[in-house]
């Protein structure tokens, strides 16, 4: 893991890079976090869904989600999801991003933000070798091998010891942590999803920050 600014608020952000609250929630929470004076470093640690459920999550059901985010907060963050440019696997983008973490923090944000605006907005199969050669080019960093890298294994088993109930999922500093901060989502009576931007939450979580 990357070396962390002792004097900086640690977040960490357990997240799999094909789950569209995560891509809506952390550029909400990065956006917000980057008008603080609190000094600050975000870490986007490794939990891919893939493991976790045993099989990549499916696009059609992504599709469903995305739509329903779409209409109820007022975003376009989904406009390029395409289910043909949809990765088989995510280990070898988390593997990329550990990789931009490896580096520093900045880095490591960067690529994690890169990937997902890839995937969701500009209709790029993250799981496509050409596709992660040029955005890890982008960043000055090598194309990541497609076996899981010691760094992505270890946010897995970390997530798991901590209790990880889900992506995305907040740590701040090692203590204090928040599912999806930035979104307040539950079902209506059919079974369908609700979202709204949580503003109660992302108090509480800004709060806690600057403790």
């Amino acid at each position: 893991m990357v070396e962390s600014d002792s004097a900086a608020t640690i977040v960490e952000v357990f997240a799999d890079i094909t789950c569209p609250f995560t891509h809506v929630g952390l550029k909400r929470v990065v956006e917000l976090t980057a008008a603080t004076s609190q000094a600050l470093e975000v870490i986007v640690r490794a939990w891919p869904l893939e493991w976790v459920n045993g099989s990549v999550m499916d696009v059609s059901a992504v599709q469903v989600k995305a739509k329903a985010l779409c209409r109820q907060l007022d975003v376009v963050d989904f406009d390029g999801l395409r289910a043909d440019a949809w990765p088989t696997s995510t280990i070898p983008a988390l593997n990329l991003a550990a990789a931009g973490y490896g580096r520093d923090a900045a880095t490591g944000l960067a690529v994690s933000l890169a990937l997902r605006s890839a995937l969701f907005e500009q209709g790029r199969d993250i799981g496509d070798s050409s596709v992660l050669a040029e955005i890890a080019a982008d960043h000055g960093l090598e194309s990541p091998s497609t076996e899981a890298d010691p760094v992505v294994r270890g946010d897995y088993e970390d997530g798991k010891a901590r209790g990880v109930t889900g992506s995305p999922h907040f740590w701040i500093d090692d203590q204090h942590d928040f599912f999806c901060p930035a979104l307040d989502l539950g079902h209506d009576d059919g079974g369908n999803l609700t979202a709204r931007f949580d503003a109660y939450g992302l108090e509480q979580f800004l709060a806690r920050i600057g403790q």
